[in-house]
């Protein structure tokens, strides 16, 4: 038997061990995605591994992220950053929209690759 088509490829399913809130991003090795609405404990909930999102990013001189600069997800943050933090923060994709030193968030196009 050959592949079977399961589901689009933007949305999966996923079940936290936690209660998870919508928005929140969901790292899972080096899967990376967003909450698309509060997701209970162990229960199934749909997590975008794809699309365009306004990550949090931290503010001040030196933290611009210019249109087509990678971002990372740094967990112990909670903010995107251009630094992969030595392998320790996930890539989640690519700023289409710069960021500059005062802005709160960065427009980001998820990229599993």
């Amino acid at each position: 038997m050959g592949a079977r088509f399961v589901q689009g490829s933007s949305v999966i399913e996923h079940i936290p061990a936690y209660d998870v809130a919508a928005g929140e991003v969901i790292v899972q090795g080096e899967l990376v995605g967003v909450a698309r609405r509060d997701i209970r404990a162990d229960t199934p909930g749909p997590l975008t591994i794809a699309g365009i999102f306004d990550i949090p990013k931290s503010t001040g001189a030196g933290t611009e992220i210019s249109t087509g600069t990678k971002v990372y997800w740094n967990a112990s943050r909670q903010t995107g950053e251009t630094d992969d933090g030595g392998g320790a923060s996930k890539y989640l994709g690519k700023a289409i929209k710069t960021a500059d030193d005062n802005a709160a968030y960065v427009r980001v196009l998820l990229s599993q690759g």
